[in-house]
């Protein structure tokens, strides 16, 4: 049970690792299997990036007025999982928005520089993130937002691995240990952890956010399946920035009728 258990941490300390800067045991080791079966726990991973964006923002909050205070929380958010889902967004706006072909658009996708797709893209996404996150700040706890919101959109990015082919090509590629198809148990605990993690907020809420979220993953798995017969690592980013910001205008529009 103790073998086993510490198994586990080990596997969390994988999935902090890839998907933050935060420091992790040096001595944690690494396997392409194991990187994979960390994928159930990228949710729990947003629990804690969670719980620092928003120690963050309150801290910000005590010193600068709330626009201020969410500029700097976003950039700490960006410094903290260096600008890791950011990065796949712009990427996969470039490639499937510039390339008229497969190879076309999994080429451009690889391809370091930004165009025209991916800056507007990323513009539009920060700018998006900003005003959101001011306007909830004045009306709802961002405790219980923040930790919410990036732990579901992990969820639901994470858990397009478990039914769909990877696309990329596996010896470049810095998502190959996400390649591999996940388990019943690890979609399990994904799942598990978003539920729970939605549960913080009201019920209604909650059951609307998770409808959107299952809503969400099947549009977006058609279309990817659609455009690229599958997903990248990019895509899996995109997926995660995007629900963030579903999110926040799905919270947003609740708090806002119920005044």
């Amino acid at each position: 049970m103790r073998k086993a258990a510490h198994h586990q941490l080990e596997l969390f300390w994988l999935a902090l690792g890839f998907f933050s800067r935060l420091p992790i045991p040096s001595h944690t080791p690494y396997s392409e299997e194991r990187m994979n079966q960390a994928g159930r726990y990228f949710g729990l991973v947003g629990v804690i990036l969670g719980l620092a964006v928003a120690g963050s923002f309150f801290l910000f909050a005590m010193l600068f007025p709330t626009s201020v205070a969410v500029v700097l929380t976003m950039v700490f958010s960006l410094l903290l999982t260096g600008a890791f889902h950011e990065d796949g967004l712009t990427d996969m706006a470039d490639g499937i928005g510039g390339g008229m072909t497969l190879e076309r658009r999994l080429t451009i996708m690889k391809d370091s520089r930004i165009g025209t797709y991916g800056a507007a893209t990323l513009i539009m996404a920060l700018l998006s993130k900003y005003v959101l996150l001011t306007e909830l700040a004045m009306v709802t706890d961002m405790l219980i937002v923040l930790v919410v919101t990036y732990t579901l959109s992990r969820v639901v990015a994470a858990t397009l691995i478990y039914d769909m082919p990877y696309v990329s090509d596996l010896d470049s590629s810095k998502s190959k240990p996400l390649a591999n198809r996940q388990s019943k148990a690890d979609l399990t605990v994904l799942i598990a952890t978003g539920v729970l993690a939605s549960l913080l907020l009201p019920v209604g809420v909650a059951s609307l956010l998770l409808v959107s979220a299952v809503l969400f993953r099947w549009l977006f798995k058609t279309w990817l399946m659609k455009r690229i017969g599958g997903f990248t690592g990019d895509c899996l980013g995109a997926a995660q920035q995007l629900f963030e910001l579903l999110s926040y205008l799905i919270i947003l529009a609740w708090v806002t009728t119920a005044l």
